[in-house]
């Protein structure tokens, strides 16, 4: 299951993880979105325990998407230890994420 990500939650589940987190930054009316949507869920069971997947509403966490200069989406960013090591842009495969996260 994903986590969804607000400014109230992000730094504990995101900058202050153990494990490697996955966040897509993503928006309801985007249709690229929408595709890459169930992958994220697939992949978010599939790593359970080894990795965070979540979610970040653009639209909603305004001030989020754009302290990481979100300029298309969907984008994936992936953190480790608190820091950006790898960024998505557009739909792409769970193979793909869950490459990209490590796990």
């Amino acid at each position: 299951m994903t986590v969804a990500i607000n400014k109230e939650n992000f730094k504990s589940v995101v900058l202050e993880s153990k494990q490697p987190v996955l966040v897509d930054f993503w928006a309801a009316w985007c249709r690229p979105c929408q595709m890459l949507g169930p992958i994220v869920e697939s992949l978010s069971e599939e790593v359970k325990g080894l990795a965070v997947v979540a979610k970040l509403n653009v639209d909603d966490q305004s001030e989020l998407a754009n302290q990481f200069r979100i300029m298309s989406i969907p984008t994936v960013l992936i953190f480790k230890g608190g820091k950006v090591v790898n960024s998505i842009i557009g739909v792409r495969s769970k193979e793909e994420l869950r490459k990209a996260l490590g796990v």
